[in-house]
């Protein structure tokens, strides 16, 4: 005897009577393996976070969200950044979304070497790339953040001895008109820092780095101005963000500036 099956309710494609459209509907903190391309040539195997969402009607009670997780295990093995471009026309399309928004956010590796001593070490950057699909096509961004120091001008010009320098963060956002290495990217943020940072140092190399930022001291005014000029020259880059927030060594709070500009692209 053959076993008959009743169709399930499918709840999120009833109505819903409120008639007030959802901006953003969808799913975070899901995390999946990447791949990614360096400038050396090499290729990283590391882990993204994602979010991913799409804009819901008035009409419709709900999204379907297993639809996102099919997206990101539709290719066996990890994602590709090239796979991702395609993502949110991908995303637009398997939920029938006017507009639709991903994220995805991972650690990023380079290898350095220390100034003086040459000695190699791992420094890790946060990344994130933000691809969106609207009725007006798509847009690609990327985020880094690139850990620096900075030493405070004030602070070297009213004292006899020494300075207060500290650890900042600094995030770059741009739109992409053309290819930009996250290399270049970091390299941009750390050539405004007072001084870069290095995931191992010998002594020559503290000595260096301490001098480095001594004789190099900068607001976080200074910081975002000196990325900003970096990339208002950019015919790679369209609209840009710059922040730079000091952990404050002296002060219970931090500092923070912003600039947000466009490039030549």
């Amino acid at each position: 005897m053959e076993m008959r099956i009743d169709p399930l309710a499918d709840i999120q494609s009833s109505r819903d009577t409120r008639r007030i459209p959802i901006d953003r509907v969808g799913v975070r903190g899901l995390r999946h393996p990447i791949r990614v391309k360096d400038r050396n040539g090499g290729e990283q195997s590391t882990v993204a976070t994602f979010t991913m969402n799409v804009a819901l009607p008035q009409e419709f009670k709900g999204t379907h969200m297993s639809r996102f997780v099919e997206i990101l295990n539709q290719d066996d093995g990890a994602i590709s950044v090239e796979s991702f471009l395609r993502m949110p026309e991908q995303v637009a399309v398997k939920l029938d979304a006017a507009y639709s928004h991903v994220e995805m956010t991972f650690p990023y590796f380079m290898m350095k070497q220390a100034p003086v001593s040459g000695a190699h070490s791992v420094m890790d950057y946060e990344v994130t790339f933000i691809g969106e699909q609207g009725p007006d096509g798509s847009d690609l961004r990327v985020r880094v953040t690139v850990p620096v120091t900075s030493l405070c001008p004030c602070s070297k010009e009213i004292s006899e001895a020494g300075a207060h320098n500290q650890r900042g963060h600094v995030t770059v956002t741009v739109e992409l008109k053309k290819f930009v290495w996250i290399e270049e990217i970091v390299e941009f943020v750390e050539r405004a820092a007072s001084c870069e940072l290095y995931g191992v140092l010998k002594r020559p190399d503290e000595k260096y780095v301490t001098e480095r930022a001594y004789n190099n001291p900068k607001f976080v005014e200074d910081i975002a101005r000196d990325v900003a000029v970096a990339l208002n020259d950019e015919d790679r880059v369209g609209k840009y963000a710059v922040e730079v927030e000091n952990f404050e060594s002296i002060h219970n709070h931090n500092a923070y500036a912003q600039i947000v500009g466009h490039g030549k692209g």
